[in-house]
């Protein structure tokens, strides 16, 4: 059975994969406004971490971050294998917390951007050995390494 939620964001991740970014964040927001803030848990992470992905300034990209590792902890490996029978929820938090740690790095906020680089090399072993987990794992260096530099700018993988 195919869920229409789940459809409907892949089809909007791909308008932004495309260079539609303004349709697809609108098309995103208007999924989280249809899910709500209580809705399905696996529906509000996935529009949150991919909305986040859609705004340059990191301070846009913190909220729906935060909110997809809000909606993380509310979310059951029962519901997550619903949509796919590999998925993990522990498996989400590495790239969860690399993005946190990204937006607070492009802020400014060095130590709360370590914390959660810390939270996501704490969960690396949850992450398979495949190109989203090496994504995830280089990522987790390339931030790294913008902080050990004091650098705030965006980086070019994020």
């Amino acid at each position: 059975m195919t869920d229409a939620t789940m459809a409907a964001i892949n089809e909007a991740v791909t308008l932004g994969r495309q260079g539609k970014t303004v349709q697809a964040r609108e098309d995103l927001a208007a999924l989280w406004n249809s899910v709500g803030v209580a809705g399905d848990a696996l529906h509000r992470v996935t529009i949150a971490h991919f909305l986040a992905d859609l705004f340059d300034h990191a301070a846009d990209a913190l909220t729906w971050d935060v909110r997809a590792l809000d909606a993380a902890d509310s979310l059951t490996d029962e519901r997550a294998q619903r949509e796919h029978s590999a998925l993990s929820v522990r498996g989400f938090y590495p790239s969860l917390h690399l993005n946190l740690a990204d937006n607070y790095r492009r802020l400014g906020a060095f130590d709360t951007a370590r914390r959660h680089l810390d939270a996501a090399r704490e969960r690396i072993d949850a992450l398979e050995d495949d190109g989203y987990g090496a994504g995830v794992l280089a990522g987790i260096t390339n931030v790294e390494t913008a902080l050990a530099e004091g650098n705030t700018d965006r980086l070019p993988t994020h």
